[in-house]
């Protein structure tokens, strides 16, 4: 992700939201269909549990984000760590819903609505609050999908950053202007 001077913290978070969504999206990418959709136990949840858990949690936390409790009582938490969409399009369908939430809810605001009061699980959040506990909770299962479609690919991997090894080349093209931006 290229830094970007900004005093806006709405304007931050988008950015945020955004680079894990296309970092999730380039793990997913290298995975196979069948590798979405591999777990490696009866504990482990595959890509497509992870990703279909987001999808709802995106739903309920930014569906009416200012005026609902951002745990619908529709949501069925349970149901998101079992039986994943069948084929990567409708996996990525859902996906892509849960993110629309996301940048629906947060571009009107603006940073004045981050005092805003709202409630999540019947607590009360500033809008901030809010904002902060997903940027968390999404870079947590980011870096669980990543984790997982690193794992399967192995050495066919390819970096979402600076490459293994790699740290001297990429440092030398920054300081001489050369590094291409994710």
């Amino acid at each position: 992700m290229a830094h970007q001077f900004s005093t806006s913290y709405l304007e931050d978070s988008v950015s945020l939201f955004r680079h894990y969504k296309k970092l999730a999206e380039g793990a997913m990418e290298q995975a196979s269909d069948d590798e979405l959709f591999q777990a490696f136990d009866e504990e482990m949840n595959s890509i497509a549990i992870i990703a279909k858990h987001m999808a709802g949690n995106m739903r309920s936390r930014w569906t009416d984000f200012l005026t609902s409790d951002g745990e619908k009582p529709n949501r069925n938490r349970d149901s998101e760590f079992v039986e994943p969409p069948s084929t990567r399009a409708e996996l990525m369908k859902m996906w892509n819903q849960g993110w629309d939430q996301v940048f629906e809810a947060l571009e009107p605001l603006s940073d004045a609505d981050m005092e805003r009061k709202i409630t999540i699980r019947g607590e009360p959040h500033s809008v901030m609050q809010a904002i902060n506990r997903q940027i968390a909770h999404y870079a947590y299962h980011v870096g669980q999908i990543v984790f997982l479609a690193k794992h399967i690919k192995g050495s066919d991997w390819k970096s979402l950053s600076v490459p293994k090894n790699k740290s001297g080349e990429f440092n030398s093209k920054v300081l001489t202007g050369q590094a291409s931006q994710r």
